[in-house]
């Protein structure tokens, strides 16, 4: 199936790794053009020369005020439109209630909930018809994950907003969708397997709760990212996209 991606741009945030990478991926890979961001230039400009001509890197913070006209301006400048957006941040510091700052949580809200409004309420103001805002979000956005604090605190919140956002923009033709990932092969979910006693064991016992009895990988996550930003989805709008090996069971 054509996803109908050819010379679509898109904006990727926290694009460097993960599964803002794959995302990125997978989009260069079936014909879009893309503006990834990462914190550090350096990395985000490694991560787009390996991506090719059709990608380009913006160092960039998503606590920034300033972030979302810049990367979007980018987007025009350097591929002559814009299509959407793709909002994925790091995860901010594990720990138990106990354990966070608010220093940590300020950050937290900033980079997570903020940050992602910013990127959206940006975006939304210059797509049009047929114009998707996307957000990376977490399973988390239906079920508490142990250890995760913070991010079980802002996630809900911003699918909530997504949900909102999507009834607003719908009149105009433009989508909203999120995807939640839950146990995908990444850094991210390995550093948190590793605070466990027995790495190896509670990777296991997250397996065996999974009716795929497997982790994803980073491409089937990507794969996933591309649809729902693509115009094969477009009667799509104001989902919440599981992508966890059926751990919820569809629901």
């Amino acid at each position: 199936m054509d996803l109908g991606l050819n010379n679509r741009v898109y904006v990727v945030t926290g694009a460097t790794r993960g599964l803002g990478n794959a995302a990125a991926r997978e989009l260069v890979a079936d014909g879009a053009k893309v503006v990834l961001t990462g914190r550090d230039e350096k990395t985000v400009a490694a991560a787009a020369a390996e991506l090719g001509p059709n990608a380009v890197g913006v160092a960039a913070d998503n606590s920034d005020a300033g972030v979302p006209e810049r990367l979007i301006a980018t987007a025009r400048e350097r591929f002559g439109r814009f299509d959407g957006i793709l909002v994925s941040v790091g995860g901010p510091p594990p720990g138990y209630v106990a354990d966070n700052t608010d220093e940590q949580w300020q950050a937290g809200f900033e980079s997570v909930f903020l940050g992602a409004v910013r990127l959206a309420r940006a975006a939304a103001a210059e797509l049009g018809e047929g114009g998707v805002v996307a957000f990376v979000l977490s399973a988390s956005v239906h079920e508490p994950i142990p250890g995760l604090t913070i991010s079980n605190g802002l996630r809900p919140g911003l699918a909530g907003f997504a949900k909102s956002l999507a009834d607003e923009l719908g009149p105009r033709g433009i989508r909203v969708v999120g995807l939640l990932p839950a146990r995908i092969d990444t850094d991210r979910v390995r550093e948190l397997d590793g605070l466990s006693a027995d790495p190896e064991a509670t990777r296991a016992a997250h397996e065996s709760r999974i009716p795929l009895r497997r982790y994803g990988t980073p491409e089937e996550f990507g794969r996933a990212a591309a649809f729902l930003l693509s115009p094969a989805a477009s009667y799509l709008t104001g989902v919440m996209l599981p992508v966890d090996g059926g751990a919820r069971h569809g629901f």
